[in-house]
């Protein structure tokens, strides 16, 4: 999950605007430890049609990636801002994973990834520049994850069409980090712990 935090860490997470009156299910002790096997596991194809629930589970990660995005709500439930979430954080090995992103202040667009693929990316590489952070990581981690600057993902929304999203910048990283999810990778595998700015003068920050 890619986490989006007043220190600059970044959370990926998909969002959607719920009513004041939904029920909240989905709370942070749900959301496995890195050091949980599941998330190194391997992940299986979706089969359409989904089932109820999988489509609750996507509302539940939905619901709750846009509550922690406001801090009334984050406070109220405990949850640490994010901006995406993928199954296996949740112990579903399976390949979807959702993002919300505030486009702008308090508005926020949702994206749903089911048997995600990235098609095509940018030559131009980018890094957060208060490093990238993951719900499933309980703690700050040094270094710059070498992200593509511009990616282009197909794959299904829950209703099983075919969806095709462009995404650069924050977007992107986010987008990424969460598919690594879907490989079994954290974003620290991607760190060198000996050379943890390793090529950062060849990347652009943002």
């Amino acid at each position: 999950m890619f986490e989006k935090s007043n220190n600059s860490f970044l959370f990926f997470t998909f969002v959607i605007i719920y009513s004041q009156g939904s029920d909240f299910m989905l709370k942070t002790e749900d959301i496995l430890d890195e050091k949980d096997p599941r998330l190194r596991a391997k992940n299986e194809e979706v089969v359409f049609p989904l089932d109820k629930k999988d489509k609750k589970i996507i509302h539940d990660m939905l619901e709750h990636l846009y509550l922690s995005q406001i801090e009334e709500k984050a406070k109220k439930y405990n949850l640490r801002p994010g901006m995406g979430l993928a199954a296996p954080q949740l112990g579903i090995n399976k390949r979807f994973f959702v993002v919300c992103y505030e486009e702008e202040e308090n508005v926020f667009k949702n994206y749903v990834l089911i048997n995600p693929k990235l098609i095509s990316n940018s030559e131009e590489l980018i890094y957060a520049s208060g490093g990238e952070g993951c719900l499933s990581v309980n703690r700050e981690v040094e270094g710059i994850v070498p992200r593509y600057a511009r990616v282009t993902f197909e794959g299904y929304d829950e209703n099983g069409n075919k969806v095709r999203y462009r995404a650069r910048e924050e977007l992107a990283i986010a987008f990424q980090h969460e598919l690594d999810h879907l490989n079994g990778i954290l974003f620290f595998d991607h760190i060198d712990p000996k050379d943890p700015y390793k090529n950062m003068e060849h990347m652009r920050e943002i």
